[in-house]
């Protein structure tokens, strides 16, 4: 590659390295990396050029930089969740939305299915569940499910399968981005067809407010958790000016750091429905009152408060 055209493509970046300072450790570290990558470059093409000696200078502004911050932030774990989370929320905004439409267009899809096809909530929810549901309705309790196993038990035994599952949604983004596609179809066809056999049988109003106690934080994790997914894959199928090993490297760094803020929400949607969701019979305003905070608090945490610290820190940055 030519030097002129080797600037050229680069020297935006370069230029928003110099003016834009870093907002944290991190963010320092893959920058001092990024030039170092494309000083070795230019060391090697074109070793006495000016574009050589600016990168070198640049290179150990960042160096330094990086020692003065070498101590790690006391409130590091509190930052992240705080300031670095929201702001990758916000960041890949898109990719949240396209994973929210992707499940929203699968539910529709399974519920359609039921609707159209009695064999289609057996074929998903397998017989057993159907037949022991059936039973429980006949008995006057739909949701005894809840209430077969000990709450630590069940605690646990969720909180471990919603990992796995939010994580292995999220690692199968490496096959561009076509793994959470699958599972967040399949997820949403399993939850359009689980809500449909409910509503056909007049208990729609009932499982809303029973199974979403534990099903807002849930589903909402499961929804990020594919937008975590399609994170990974965007920087192998969407490169841009980084080679496609260093945009996938960038693209696994936030993806990661996504799937396992999602944690805490896991939990606590394991927590509720552990030790909340199995007592049925609790009072209407209660139930709307828990399945309303944890609505409040994920559009709030995932949608508004990271747009307002985006504009924050853009108005920070341009004082």
């Amino acid at each position: 590659m030519r030097e002129a055209l080797f600037v050229k493509q680069n020297s935006e970046k370069w230029k928003a390295y110099e003016r834009i300072p870093a907002t944290n450790p991190d963010e320092v570290a893959e920058r001092f990396i990024d030039i170092t990558n494309d000083l070795s470059y230019a060391k090697t093409f074109y070793p006495k050029s000016k574009t050589t000696a600016y990168l070198n200078g640049l290179a150990s502004t960042l160096h330094q930089s990086i020692y003065r911050n070498k101590k790690e932030d006391k409130n590091r774990l509190v930052n992240f969740w705080k300031f670095e989370l929201p702001l990758l929320f916000y960041t890949y905004r898109m990719q949240i939305l396209y994973a929210f439409l992707f499940f929203i267009i699968s539910a529709s899809i399974g519920a359609l299915s039921a609707k159209y096809d009695d064999n289609f909530i057996r074929l998903i929810l397998g017989d057993s569940y159907v037949n022991m549901t059936n039973e429980n309705i006949a008995k006057g309790d739909p949701f005894g499910v809840y209430k077969h196993t000990s709450e630590f038990p069940m605690f646990f035994s969720i909180a471990a399968n919603n990992i796995y599952v939010s994580l292995l949604m999220f690692v199968s983004g490496i096959f561009l981005s076509i793994g959470p596609i699958f599972y967040l179809l399949q997820n949403g066809i399993m939850l359009g067809s689980f809500e449909y056999y409910f509503f056909s049988r007049g208990l729609g109003l009932q499982s809303v407010l029973v199974i979403w106690i534990h099903g807002t934080l849930e589903i909402s994790a499961i929804i990020i958790a594919g937008a975590a997914g399609l994170v990974l894959g965007h920087g192998l199928l969407f490169p841009k000016t980084y080679t496609r090993f260093q945009a996938f490297k960038r693209s696994a760094k936030d993806g990661t750091k996504i799937a396992l803020g999602l944690v805490p929400i896991l939990l606590a949607a394991a927590f509720f429905e552990g030790f909340i969701t199995r007592h049925t019979e609790m009072p209407v305003w209660l139930s709307i009152t828990i399945l309303g905070a944890s609505l409040v608090f994920i559009i709030w945490y995932v949608l508004l408060y990271p747009a307002i610290l985006s504009k924050r820190n853009q108005l920070h940055k341009n004082v």
